[in-house]
């Protein structure tokens, strides 16, 4: 596989961030204020989305989703993707930087359907550091701001992946090789820059077993908790998917963000190496059995569906959905009772309630997963909003 010089990359980010630059006209980064916060923004190669529409000053991180590993190394993956095509993305992403030169971007490896060869990755010492060096070289290669690991899950099939009890300490280990390998980049470099290793974390105890987060993070700037997806893809009942605190049923609950940043910490992790997950997203489940509890906790015909916060939008405007709030889980919902449909999703009240949540306990930031999953950037105005503004009761 042919693959561009370093030369020829900078060469091509400087013209396309000149043009972005252009177009951008007026945009300027965010206040000191909003600096003291992370705000990761996922961002889906696959998806057919135009780059330069992403609101660069209101983020501090991209990681680019997903690189894959082959043959034991990271790389673009070449079995299903248009690689040159790939390649353009990580040119255009680095031309935000002229709207937000403190933006940093990184790569992520792995993901639900692209973690199977993790595993094997991390298995012995030789495996482990040629993992590492590959790393480090794509960051080099397409000069990134470092690299995130999203490994789902270790010890875990997750996507029918191959797992061994081994990979609790391999993770470990794997990550204290990658971010060795990336301060020898730095020591390479006449600035020293810093790179960057964050990985994705569940927010299950399960997850937490089988890991060692006290002992990874040290190798880690921050963790990106997937504090969504507690009800999902294959549950016959509905429920929150992103609750901030447990229900009023709490017995029906799968998790929420306190449980998950408390299972972190308990496990040695800093709040300020935390960033809160906030989906851009919802679950939808059709064929609902029950209308009690404006179709909460209710069996289901269907399993829990993801929906773009973008497909929402019209249900938010149609009178047949009552749009509904659980305040004891600070999360909003929509019920339609004619078609039994509910929805579990996001919306600027339970953002803000986990922003004032964050700025309480002086976690690092939030992260997100999708960014063109939202409408409008509404979403992202509320964060950004959320994360400006002083504290206040819900």
């Amino acid at each position: 596989m042919r693959t561009h010089s370093r030369t020829r990359i900078l060469g091509i980010t400087v013209v396309v961030a000149a043009m972005l630059a252009m177009a951008a006209g007026c945009h300027s980064f965010s206040t000191s204020a909003k600096k003291k916060y992370n705000v990761v923004a996922y961002v889906a190669g696959y998806r057919d989305f135009d780059f330069s529409t992403i609101q660069a000053d209101k983020i501090t991180h991209i990681n680019y989703a997903f690189v894959n590993v082959v043959g034991g190394q990271v790389h673009f993956d070449t079995s299903i993707d248009n690689t040159p095509l790939k390649k353009d993305d990580i040119f255009k992403l680095h031309a935000l930087k002229k709207i937000n030169p403190d933006l940093k971007l990184l790569v992520s490896v792995g993901g639900w359907t692209w973690s199977g060869g993790f595993s094997d990755a991390a298995l012995t010492a030789e495996s482990r550091r040629k993992f590492a060096v590959s790393a480090a070289a794509f960051v080099d290669a397409y000069d990134l701001d470092g690299i995130d690991i999203d490994w789902e899950y270790p010890n875990h099939p997750g996507a029918g992946n191959v797992y061994r009890p081994e990979d609790v300490h391999n993770f470990t280990l794997l990550l204290q090789d990658v971010r060795e390998e990336l301060d020898r980049l730095s020591a390479r470099k006449p600035d020293h820059r810093h790179y960057l290793l964050t990985i994705a974390t569940g927010s299950s105890q399960r997850y937490v077993d089988n890991t060692e987060l006290g002992q990874l993070q040290r190798y880690l700037d921050f963790l990106n908790i997937m504090t969504y997806d507690f009800y999902h893809g294959g549950d016959h009942r509905t429920g929150h998917h992103s609750n901030f605190r447990p229900s009023s049923s709490p017995d029906r609950d799968k998790g929420d963000v306190i449980k998950a940043v408390d299972l972190h910490v308990n496990a040695g992790v800093p709040l300020r190496k935390i960033n809160l997950g906030i989906p851009f997203y919802g679950r939808k489940w059709t064929g609902v059995k029950s209308s009690e509890n404006h179709g909460l906790f209710q069996g289901a015909e269907s399993v829990g569906d993801i929906v773009f916060y973008r497909q929402i939008i019209p249900c938010l405007r149609d009178d047949a959905y009552q749009q509904c709030w659980d305040d004891a889980a600070q999360a909003p919902y929509l019920w339609n009772p004619e078609e039994a449909i509910f929805i579990s999703y996001e919306n600027a009240r339970s953002v803000a309630a986990k922003v004032r949540y964050l700025k309480e306990k002086s976690i690092g930031g939030v992260m997100f997963w999708e960014y063109s999953d939202d409408y409008q950037g509404e979403l992202l105005d509320a964060l950004d909003q959320a994360l400006v503004g002083a504290s206040s009761t819900p």
